[in-house]
């Protein structure tokens, strides 16, 4: 076989752009705006047990009780409701890795291996290969209900919309042009895209920027380890916060703690493989001397999640890793399915594809549990200079700025995963696609309203048990 034979010859970019065009006839720009919940629709609180069935039971109620703290926090855990109202839509079949849950408070601040920090994606607990529009559609409704949060006028919700889809637009026409290996190198540095954004900025949005530019660096592992832990006898450990917070040592009540107290331990021993050797000697240079259950997010509770209190050179050399389990996308039932054996790879693929630079100890593992289930997970850092939006601190012109950032960074992270000659094609010069989408948001904010008051509903029922915290 000649080194030519071994790759697939690729279209030219003609080909790739006529192709995109051509999808506008399987799903046109225009049909993007419209939604209506089918008869069939599933019920929504159904939805939302049916995963929970498969959570720890004593978390649940902490989960609902998040979601019920307002729309938009119900939307953040309602990924599955919405891929169920995607799925029997219209799609243009141009796919990405999709990050599966691209709500506005997934883009953050990170820092880089290089200790730079940029603006990306940060969950990918949803990830999966799909049609390029189901993350856009998910961004573009989370603006317009973090508008109505914010008491914005429509008129204002629509700008905000229409910048964010408009910015995802632009720049994968940008990306159209650019060579591959400039698109894959491409990066969201957060000094440049300050720069970038500078003349839309006013003087308060400018102060605001650097103050979270700032804090995001003081966000460090360090900062998490003074927080998260304590002086004992032992030495540094992690310090309760029930039920938030319950050190593994607090859990063990039976019979069964050292049988999980081994299966957490080998969770780091198999996870340790899946890191390239350079830094798995890295990883070696620690020891393992504490672990907790940790409740994190709103639509992750429940599933199972450790902190992980690793020390180096002595107790002032901390590495915090975060074991999370990966159960299955809530895509994967609308797609034909996931080619990953391992739901922890799957997550571990998909952000390593969608992210210009990855945690270095990002990797996964499946560990058999005393109760004879296996399960999935995937481990990174717990805390690295992350800064997180408060989009309820900002005004619309603010927002209106943040939905720009976002949507460039999600054409970005399309770029390397699809095609962007054959997207861009298919978005064209024009704001049809933009005015569509934020049609769509308005629409689907309405159904998340409703959705929202199904599940209060079936809190003062008593049919679900809610819990606040």
């Amino acid at each position: 076989m000649t080194i030519a034979s071994a790759f697939t010859a690729s279209p030219s970019p003609a080909e790739r752009a006529r192709y995109g065009r051509h999808a506008r006839t399987r799903a046109s720009r225009s049909c993007h705006g419209w939604f209506e919940a089918e008869s069939k629709r599933p019920d929504p609180v159904e939805v939302i047990e049916e995963q929970s069935a498969t959570r720890l039971k004593d978390l649940v109620p902490i989960r609902y009780g998040r979601m019920l703290e307002s729309p938009f926090r119900f939307y953040r855990g309602a990924a599955s409701i919405m891929a169920t109202d995607l799925g029997p839509l219209p799609n243009t079949g141009l796919t990405v890795q999709l990050c599966g849950d691209a709500h506005l408070l997934n883009f953050r601040l990170l820092a880089s291996p290089e200790r730079r920090l940029v603006f990306d994606i940060n969950d990918f607990d949803e990830t999966l290969a799909g049609p390029f529009e189901w993350d856009v559609k998910r961004l573009a409704a989370s603006f317009a209900i973090a508008g109505r949060a914010n008491g914005f006028s429509v008129k204002e919700q629509n700008g905000i919309v229409r910048a964010c889809v408009r910015a995802y637009r632009e720049r994968m026409r940008t990306f159209a042009g650019m060579r591959t290996l400039d698109i894959w190198y491409a990066q969201d540095d957060a000094d440049h895209m300050r720069e970038l954004m500078a003349s839309s900025m006013d003087k308060e949005a400018r102060r605001r920027t650097a103050e979270a530019t700032a804090k995001a660096r003081t966000r460090t592992h360090l900062q998490a380890f003074e927080k998260l832990t304590r002086v004992t006898a032992e030495g540094r450990r992690i310090a309760p916060d029930p039920p938030l917070i319950i050190p593994l040592r607090d859990l063990l009540t039976d019979s069964s703690g050292d049988a999980e107290e081994k299966e957490l331990r080998t969770v780091v021993d198999a996870y340790a493989r899946t890191l390239s050797s350079e830094r798995r000697h890295l990883l070696h240079h620690y020891r393992l001397v504490d672990m907790a259950r940790k409740v994190v997010g709103v639509g992750s509770v429940g599933t199972r999640c450790w902190i992980l209190l690793l020390l180096g050179r002595d107790d002032t050399d901390p590495l915090l890793l975060q074991a999370k389990e990966a159960q299955e996308s809530v895509l994967a039932a609308h797609t034909g399915g996931d080619r990953y054996d391992n739901q922890g790879r799957r997550v571990v693929a998909g952000q390593r594809l969608i992210q210009t630079t990855s945690d270095i100890f990002l990797g996964w593992t499946h560990v058999t549990g005393f109760d004879g289930r296996g399960r999935d997970f995937y481990v990174r850092q717990l805390r690295d200079w992350k800064g997180i939006a408060r989009p309820e601190m900002m005004n619309p012109g603010l927002l209106r700025l943040f939905a720009r950032l976002c949507g460039a960074c999600l054409a970005r992270a399309h770029a390397r995963s699809g095609d962007p000659v054959a997207i861009a094609a298919y978005l064209g010069g024009s704001d049809r696609f933009d005015r569509a989408l934020t049609g769509f948001a308005q629409v689907y904010a309405d159904q998340n309203e409703r959705d929202f008051e199904t599940l209060g509903a079936a809190a003062r029922s008593g049919r679900i048990r809610a819990e606040s915290l």
